[in-house]
């Protein structure tokens, strides 16, 4: 009986290095997927990603050193104070050139820096690609909302501030395609035509890089916007997407 005993636990030794053997090499060349590996821009998106750009909120100095080394151009704002809630001293303005090929209008978009990282993520990997897809074209302006706004959650008059109150929100209005092409958020979320689906598709990647993605499907208030933020939510680390 013991040799076979002894089999048997050097087959499950060999199974175990062999499972440890392939977990070894996807993590090499799936850093993106493991949540101690440094974010780096230029990488695809994975499983934690997302927290990721939340914690660069901590970390602005880092962040505009990402945003370099991935070749995005940005201007670095000056810090802003509007009495106690309101503010921010890690804003960037981002340009255009660079690697992105997308630029935003109104054209003085100024986030917080995790903002503007996972916009330049979002480009990349989930807008130019749903466009061809969608449309055989490519998005060339972005048309928002804004982000700075020194106010409290929506609808209050009382209780907790609105990230807008740091920059750190950006609302999505309309995507204008290379040709003149528009898709907006208010005239074409819903319906089976090729429009809906791209905003579908550019909302639900969206979940994957911010901290919070609202769209129509949350409340009448975003009925003509996605709202995008990177609030830190603690150990939790809950995300919303709807």
């Amino acid at each position: 009986m013991r040799p076979l005993r002894w089999i048997k636990t050097a087959i499950l030794f060999a199974l175990f290095g062999f499972g440890a053997l392939l977990l070894y090499g996807y993590a090499r060349n799936h850093p993106e997927d493991l949540p101690w590996t440094a974010l780096d821009l230029t990488q695809p998106v994975g499983m934690f990603t997302g927290r990721k750009l939340v914690a660069l909120g901590d970390d602005p100095a880092q962040c505009r050193a990402l945003l370099g080394q991935a070749g995005v151009r940005f201007t670095a704002l000056p810090a802003r104070t509007d009495g106690p809630q309101c503010g921010y001293a890690d804003a960037v303005r981002l340009r255009d050139g660079g690697s992105l090929t997308i630029g935003y209008a109104p054209a003085d978009l100024g986030t917080r820096c995790a903002v503007s990282a996972a916009l330049a993520l979002w480009e990349w990997h989930v807008v130019q690609p749903a466009a061809q897809k969608h449309f055989g074209r490519s998005v060339e302006r972005i048309e928002h909302f804004g982000s700075y706004s020194c106010r409290r959650l929506y609808g209050r008059s009382e209780g907790g501030w609105s990230e807008h109150a740091s920059a750190n929100a950006v609302d999505i209005a309309a995507f204008r395609l290379t040709g003149g092409r528009r898709v907006s958020v208010v005239n074409d979320w819903t319906g089976d035509a090729d429009e809906a689906a791209f905003l579908r598709e550019v909302r639900d990647g969206a979940c994957k890089l911010f901290a919070t993605v609202l769209s129509p499907d949350y409340n009448a208030a975003h009925r003509d916007h996605f709202h995008f933020d990177q609030a830190a939510r603690g150990a939790t680390g809950w995300r919303g997407c709807r």
